[in-house]
């Protein structure tokens, strides 16, 4: 039930559609005539713009005027999804509980950070309503999670058997290995300084990951401010040490056994 057809870049589920529209694509997507509806869309950045990867969430009446404006005044994002109704129920009250109750999740759960400038308003809507659309939400938070963004996913501290550990001088982390890389989880702590060693790219890491309140300075440690996920066990690895590493090796589970050991040796086997 969750994908009736996935075909030229659209996702649906129930009355739901989700359009996925690169930048680069977005003539393509023009000649589509359900884009032109009322909807709520996000627009999501690249890998290299800072810590956390951006992302802008609005609505509109015409979407693909909406994302044409966009398109000559934003510079961050690298494409779009856009949500629309397929027997187009919904109306602009709607588009904007939907866009103030996705802002306020996205923000609640941290994966990414907000380009918005002003926080959207809640709309006066009934009670019958409210709970419709949070059943499209359900819908929403699915399909945009299927095309590889769990922008409303809560991240979840697993079982005590699951958590991974590196250590080292002053440095303390436990984390977890998921499908899209590492988390780190929050009071994570880092040794303060970088080796001769470290590289510009680590230096550089770490700065963003400051500069966006990611990791705070306690005493003579940085401390992770929020959970936070890495897109490799080595990239982690290496921030918390200050130092190159191989996060296969350096991430351990409680009984000493090496990340390698549980994820890489076993799937080789």
């Amino acid at each position: 039930q969750l994908l009736n057809y996935m075909k030229n870049g659209i996702i649906t589920s129930r009355t739901i559609q989700a359009m996925y529209i690169p930048r680069s694509k977005l003539d393509v997507a023009a000649t589509r005539s359900e884009l032109s509806n009322v909807g709520v869309y996000i627009l999501i950045g690249g890998e290299d713009e800072g810590a956390k990867k951006k992302i802008y969430i609005g609505e509109a009446e015409d979407c693909l005027q909406r994302l044409k404006q966009h398109n000559r005044s934003k510079d961050f994002w690298k494409l779009a999804i856009v949500i629309l109704s397929r027997i187009k129920h919904f109306t602009k009250t709607h588009i904007k509980y939907l866009e103030w109750y996705c802002y306020n999740l996205s923000a609640k759960v941290g994966r990414y950070k907000l380009e918005n400038s002003a926080m959207p308003g809640k709309p006066h809507i009934s009670e019958p309503m409210e709970a419709d659309l949070q059943d499209n939400f359900e819908t929403i938070k699915i399909l945009v999670s299927t095309l590889g963004y769990p922008i409303f996913d809560q991240i979840q501290k697993p079982k005590r058997s699951n958590i991974i550990y590196c250590k080292s001088k002053d440095a303390f982390a436990e984390g977890e290995y998921v499908e899209d890389g590492l988390i780190v989880f929050k009071d994570s702590v880092c040794n303060l300084e970088e080796t001769k060693s470290a590289g510009s790219w680590l230096i550089e890491m770490r700065k963003k990951l400051i500069d966006e309140g990611i990791l705070v300075q306690v005493d003579n440690v940085y401390m992770f401010d929020s959970d936070y996920i890495f897109s490799s066990p080595s990239s982690a690895a290496a921030v918390f040490l200050g130092r190159r590493a191989n996060g296969w090796t350096e991430w351990k589970y409680k009984d000493g056994r090496t990340l390698d050991e549980v994820i890489r040796q076993t799937d080789d086997s």
